[in-house]
């Protein structure tokens, strides 16, 4: 990649001197130089140039002078490095230069070999920084995709070390099914299909949130949410309570031939599973997540509930029939499982 240096000087022959001493850099396509006569003229460039990396700027010009251009530069840019190149090398203007925000400080005449390792020192700087931004805004991008839970178990130290390390926790996997969203995308335009499932998703994910879970996983039109810690059971039977009751108040979704109103069926289920990292470490392509025979009974409940419903095995119901009331639905067969399972419903 180029490196834009931007030369800021009103003396008429640098630009030919500056070209003919980086003749080299620029024909390598290492460097490519803008020029500009004052700081105003190099704020404007900067304006028209924004991925220009570094400034080479005299201190006495006309119109806008090298100190006057550091102190509005970084309102402009604040990720450009000034380098000051100026005969008036005294203490005052180089601590005046660098209270300001410039890098370095480079005095005339010009030691050109000693320009070039300055170049270059600013340029690592420079790489340094676009990093840094560049990891933030990924950072930023990974929580839209990972739960902040799963972000702060990853920052743990020797994480990276142990990549397809696990536990055996206690926990209580949620299974959040929207009912009847999939016959939709035969009325809807795809995008006003995920724009809708995104609306429905994020009033389940605040509930889920507020009740101390996180979501493991979207899968469809459908959300796995995993709850530890104390009360995990309680906590995770209030959450779907909440999505049951926040969805009864959206408004209908009026189509061609129909009304839609968007209804939930849950499977909820406790126990003892694994959590960690699934998948290939030779590829970095890792799911975090929870598995075990618990995390699978949860979603064999949920695939037999009927809309509104919340299903939970007659185990999980001796635990939390003193503090939600709950109905019996009756022995059912649920898949790869050998014998019938009684179950019931939490109805509030």
């Amino acid at each position: 990649m180029s490196t834009k240096i931007l030369v800021v000087d009103d003396e008429a022959d640098l630009e030919l001197l500056i070209k003919q001493k980086f003749r080299r850099k620029i024909r390598e396509g290492a460097y490519e130089f803008l020029f500009a006569g004052n700081g105003e003229e190099a704020l404007a460039c900067v304006a028209a140039h924004p991925d220009t990396d570094i400034i080479l700027s005299d201190i006495n010009m006309p119109v806008m002078d090298g100190l006057t251009l550091l102190s509005r530069l970084h309102d402009l840019n604040s990720v450009i490095k000034t380098v000051i190149v100026s005969a008036y090398g005294d203490m005052g203007n180089i601590r005046t230069a660098m209270n300001r925000g410039a890098f370095d400080f480079v005095c005339k005449p010009v030691d050109f070999g000693d320009l070039e390792l300055t170049i270059e020192k600013t340029i690592g700087q420079v790489q340094q920084l676009h990093e840094t931004l560049r990891a933030i805004q990924e950072n930023n991008i990974l929580k839209m995709y990972v739960d902040e839970t799963v972000i702060n178990f990853m920052a743990r130290p020797g994480f990276a070390d142990q990549l397809l390390a696990s536990e055996t926790i206690e926990a209580t996997v949620v299974f959040i099914d929207i009912c009847g969203f999939t016959a939709l995308s035969e009325q809807l335009p795809a995008a006003a299909l995920v724009q809708l499932l995104n609306t429905y998703f994020d009033q389940i994910v605040k509930e889920i949130i507020a009740q101390g879970g996180y979501v493991d996983k979207f899968m469809g039109d459908a959300v796995m949410a995993v709850f530890r810690g104390e009360y995990h059971l309680d906590r995770a039977i209030d959450a779907a309570l909440s999505v049951r009751t926040m969805l009864h108040a959206v408004p209908d979704v009026v189509l061609k031939d129909t009304r839609y109103h968007p209804e939930v069926s849950i499977g909820i289920n406790t126990g003892e599973m694994v959590s960690g990292n699934i998948g290939s470490s030779s590829l970095k392509r890792l799911d975090y997540t929870v598995i075990g025979d618990a995390v699978n009974m949860s979603q064999r409940l949920q695939s037999v509930a009927q809309a509104s419903q919340i299903v939970v095995t007659e185990i999980i119901y001796e635990q939390v029939k003193e503090s939600f009331q709950c109905r019996a639905i009756g022995e059912l067969k649920l898949k790869n499982k050998a014998h019938p399972v009684m179950t019931y419903e939490v109805v509030a």
